[in-house]
């Protein structure tokens, strides 16, 4: 007899551990969101450039970029609990110098760009630890794109959130009431992880080697296995072409829509609706399989639903069309997390982790940079249509090579007993 529907939908949070983890995560995330928000408005509101939004988003995200491949190697060495405790204190520290300096009322753009860069330092080894430390608090393996789910609706349920009450509290109080929150909001997640009762060190396959032969390994592994390398080059292209409408998100609330704070927290809101709504479709998915379909159909549809959005110049339809946009997001790139998941080798989940953070927020801060640079000559509505018409390519580019993807993953899934052994070769696989 099947689980009931909400059993099955929640299925992970079973282990104690995962339930820590996720409450935690959940308090800590709607903090960032509300700095997210009051960043950007921040320095729209002092100095009214949509290049400067760009460059901000840019300093918060290249150093993973530049730091993940090395920050995989050593997730892979280290005890991922001890780095997410010693990356949650640090982000707590950034998000409370944030607080004091504006409170104080002395905040530049200069503070904020130095501080976001410290934060992208911090996220370059924070992201793929959390994501490799997923497979630890799952039992049950098959638990596993469950958890992954419910990962993604976390923080998409913290981007609906998050922006109303920071829109709320800008208007009410001023961004550093916004930075002070985030920084209070740490000591959640810091609580969950300390409270968890995990099996002591784990010995990682591979320290034998030095740091640079593994390196090595894991550019080889991901640069070579190609269903990897596949799902990866397409979240980077729309890590790249499309991810940036979020970066723009307080010129199009001002410029375009004529709004203020409320406006921005509106349409952040809009999109996590449709965010959260992608997340729980994946929840509720059985399996694995047929992934790989949902990907195409997901960039596709977020690059259909950002040029809309683009054209958009009433709240009223912006309100309609982001939700289409960011249910398209969290489909991809949440099953692009699963897929990889299901196929690495444990002993180089860590670096893959990593490669994953790299083209989801790695790649992101020269799209948030072009972006700036294009919507500065050619404004932002048409900056914003032309990402979406890239992403709309990469859906149909992806399509065309599920074939060869789904003949190359068929038999590690039949190893791993995802897909039971005989099983037909026009089943379903990604």
């Amino acid at each position: 007899m099947p689980p009931p529907r909400r059993a099955a939908l929640l299925r992970a949070l079973r282990p104690r551990n995962y339930r820590l983890f996720f409450s935690g995560q959940s308090v800590s995330l709607v903090g960032t969101w509300i700095t997210r928000i009051a960043t950007s408005w921040l320095v729209y509101r002092l100095t009214g450039s949509a290049l400067l939004l760009g460059i901000v988003g840019f300093c918060g995200q290249i150093p993973t970029l530049v730091l993940a491949p090395f920050s995989g190697v050593l997730v892979d060495r280290w005890n991922r609990h001890r780095i997410l405790v010693a990356t949650q204190a640090l982000s707590m520290l950034q998000s409370l110098a944030l607080a004091v300096l504006a409170l104080a009322g002395i905040i530049t753009v200069g503070e904020i760009l130095v501080l976001q860069v410290a934060q992208g330092i911090i996220n370059a080894f924070d992201t793929p630890a959390r994501q490799a430390f997923v497979i630890e608090m799952v039992e049950q393996r098959e638990d596993l794109p469950n958890a992954i789910a419910l990962n993604s609706s976390m923080v998409t349920g913290s981007r609906i959130i998050g922006p109303t009450i920071g829109g709320i509290l800008i208007a009410a109080f001023g961004e550093g009431w916004c930075f002070m929150v985030d920084a209070i909001s740490y000591v959640a997640v810091i609580a969950s992880l300390l409270a968890m009762q995990l099996g002591g060190e784990k010995t990682r396959a591979g320290v034998r080697t030095s740091a640079l032969e593994e390196l090595r390994e894991g550019v080889q592994y991901v640069s070579r296995f190609v269903p990897a390398r596949t799902v990866l080059l397409l979240l980077a292209l729309v890590s790249t072409m499309g991810m940036p409408y979020m970066v723009l998100m307080p010129a199009v609330a001002s410029g375009v829509l004529h709004g203020g704070p409320h406006t921005l927290g509106f349409l952040m809101t809009a999109s996590g609706v449709g965010a959260l709504a992608g997340a729980l479709y994946l929840a509720a998915r059985p399996s694995v399989l047929g992934l790989g379909r949902a990907i195409a159909v997901a960039t596709a549809t977020f690059g259909v639903g950002l040029a809309a959005f683009a054209l958009s110049h009433t709240l009223w339809l912006s309100l309609v069309l982001l939700p289409i946009a960011g249910g398209g997001f969290m489909v991809q790139t949440a099953s692009t997390n699963t897929i990889l998941q299901t196929i690495v080798d444990e002993r180089l989940r860590g670096r893959v982790m990593a490669f994953y953070a790299m083209a989801f927020l790695g790649t992101a801060p020269i799209g948030s940079l072009v972006a700036g640079v294009v919507a500065s000559r050619i404004g932002v509505q048409m900056t914003i249509f032309l990402g979406g018409l890239a992403c709309v390519a990469g859906g149909s580019w992806f399509a065309l090579r599920l074939p060869k993807l789904r003949a190359m993953i068929r038999p590690i899934y039949v190893e791993r007993g995802i897909l039971p052994a005989g099983t037909s070769d026009s089943a379903p696989v990604i």
